[in-house]
């Protein structure tokens, strides 16, 4: 398929709508898509006529992240600069997202993981469903949660972004509202009405967008075993100083509490990276401190050393043991 019919584009009035198309790889950004994301975006900026941009996915995904296999093959062909070279462009990529003079409007009815999170949440507006589920693997994939994750990990209510990052925890639609990574939730049997009303709002102005969007979402319950109700069990482990000090505190409370979330939390901690764990905690507590700006540009300095392999190699076994997407 061609990079340009990886990305639909379709204008409506002043809405234009970028539609990931790679369903078949649950619309994994190739490198075409990379390249081309900022051009589209570049051009909607100069562009006085669009006030609002929708990103969506096609099919059952929104999207599961970058293109591993093509950066692990980049590196193989050309050492560990063309592997940074493609991660640069996919920097660059969320990072017009997140910077952009146009308000998003994300509608993730479906998976997203990885760099397809970070190029929903970094929108203005993020729209989930019934049918949305979310995960960060990259602590088992030798890697750590970039594209700008430590900065909105970082500001999820108490440590929960400690806990999501770290254990590739999932979220479903309602919990992900519930935490604050997404602004609403819709239907998806309301996704078509909505698409309609945003057609029509012919402005850029937030209050009247998030208004239009609210008009058609609704605030779920929560599942009685979702792990987001023991916030407090989670602060109390997860405020840990160390991944040492997670794990033994999550062990002590696995002995008072019966519970599957800490059970798996354990396990996740276990099998994942030692050296992931390690960077992904110190990337979201630096998060915490640093503008957005910052965040980039310091994870973005993290992957290359991932890939320079000096400390671990585990990128690139779980690379060769043909694990996943992310970014």
């Amino acid at each position: 398929m061609a990079s340009n019919d990886q990305i639909l584009v379709e204008e409506k009035s002043s809405v234009r709508k970028f539609t990931l198309n790679r369903p078949k790889q649950l619309n994994v950004f190739s490198p075409g898509m990379v390249s081309r994301f900022p051009e589209l975006y570049a051009a909607c900026a100069k562009d006085s006529s669009v006030k609002l941009i929708i990103l969506k996915g096609k099919g059952r995904a929104f999207c599961a992240g970058g293109d591993v296999a093509a950066a692990f093959r980049a590196i193989a062909q050309g050492g560990w600069r063309s592997g940074a070279d493609f991660f640069r462009k996919g920097f660059t990529m969320i990072y017009v997202v997140a910077t952009h003079n146009k308000p998003q409007v994300s509608i993730v009815n479906g998976l997203v993981m990885g760099g397809g999170a970070s190029a929903a949440i970094h929108g203005t507006f993020q729209v989930v469903t019934e049918n949305t589920l979310f995960a960060m693997p990259e602590t088992a994939l030798g890697s750590f949660p970039d594209l700008g994750a430590s900065y909105y990990l970082s500001r999820l209510p108490g440590f929960f972004g400690e806990y999501l990052g770290l254990t590739g925890a999932r979220l479903n639609g309602a919990e992900m509202l519930a935490c604050g990574l997404v602004t609403h939730f819709v239907p998806s049997a309301k996704l078509s009405l909505l698409e309609e009303a945003l057609d029509k709002v012919d402005t850029s102005d937030p209050y009247v967008i998030s208004s239009t969007i609210s008009k058609f979402s609704e605030v779920p319950s929560l599942k009685e075993k979702s792990a987001y109700h023991r916030l407090n069990i989670i602060n109390k482990c997860f405020s840990q100083r160390t991944v040492e000090e997670i794990i033994a505190a999550l062990e002590e409370e696995a002995a008072l509490h019966k519970e599957d979330w800490i059970s798996f939390s354990i396990k996740s901690l276990r099998k994942a990276s030692p050296t992931s764990l390690k960077i992904t905690l110190r990337s979201i507590r630096e998060g915490r401190l640093q503008g957005i700006s910052q965040c980039f540009v310091r994870e973005f300095r993290m992957i290359c050393h991932i890939f320079r392999a000096e400390i671990s190699k585990d990128f690139y076994e779980s690379c060769a043991i043909g694990k996943g997407s992310k970014s």
